[in-house]
């Protein structure tokens, strides 16, 4: 059975109690729960949001070309990918970063077969700047590499235990749900990932999961089918 995965980490959550940017602490948390799964030897590819530095879709709203508000977004990324990549060395897991636009000073571009030979070298493959085209999310970034590189598995690592019923933070009864299937996700539209990430994951039949990076082992127990989570599949 394949132990590469794929770990799909929003940008919001790097930001801990800031109302912006990248809190140190934080992103050192997160790290450690990366390496406790880099500890029982799965291939790990890393996808980060940009949503702590900077929102697309709140730059076109606030007048900013779509397209170059997109860009922006992958930017800051990049910039997300670098610091996260600083923070796992400094636990000794060797970390690569590739950007879907080429930066050739920061970080290699996207190449499956270096990605697959960092993956088999026991690297840690991050990828930055999401496809690489406006108009797509990061979360449909995720479903793209983890179909790519036949990953077993997505892992949607947020601030919440994973889906419920309704919102969690406005409704103390609201109940999680265990188990949803793609096309249930899509009907309710529910927010966990947009619908293009979740039709490509149905179509490659990778099942992700959603839990929260805020909880000791939370990545672990999700592997081990252990603690809170949501699947989809």
């Amino acid at each position: 059975m394949s132990k590469r995965i794929l770990l799909k980490i929003s940008g919001e959550s790097l930001m801990g109690n800031l109302n912006y940017g990248i809190d140190v602490n934080t992103i050192n948390k997160i790290s450690k729960e990366i390496r406790a799964v880099y500890k029982k030897n799965y291939q790990i590819c890393l996808i980060i949001g940009g949503g702590n530095i900077f929102r697309g879709i709140k730059g076109a709203a606030e007048g900013i070309d779509r397209s170059t508000s997109d860009y922006m977004g992958m930017l800051a990324t990049v910039m997300n990918a670098l610091s996260l990549q600083s923070s796992l060395e400094t636990l000794d897991v060797p970390t690569r970063v590739q950007s879907a636009i080429s930066m050739s000073q920061v970080a290699e571009p996207y190449i499956k077969r270096r990605a697959v030979r960092h993956l088999e070298k026991k690297r840690i493959v991050i990828f930055a700047a999401g496809t690489g085209n406006p108009f797509f999310s990061t979360d449909t970034a995720a479903s793209l590499r983890a179909s790519e590189l036949d990953c077993k598995l997505i892992i949607k690592a947020t601030k919440v235990d994973g889906i419920y019923n309704s919102d969690p933070e406005k409704n103390k009864k609201a109940k999680l749900i265990k188990l949803i299937s793609y096309d249930e996700v899509i009907k309710r539209n529910l927010k966990v990932m947009d619908i293009t990430a979740i039709s490509l994951a149905k179509d490659t039949k990778i099942p992700i999961f959603v839990t929260n990076i805020f909880k000791k082992n939370s990545l672990i127990n999700v592997l081990n089918h252990k603690g809170s989570y949501s699947k989809i599949s």
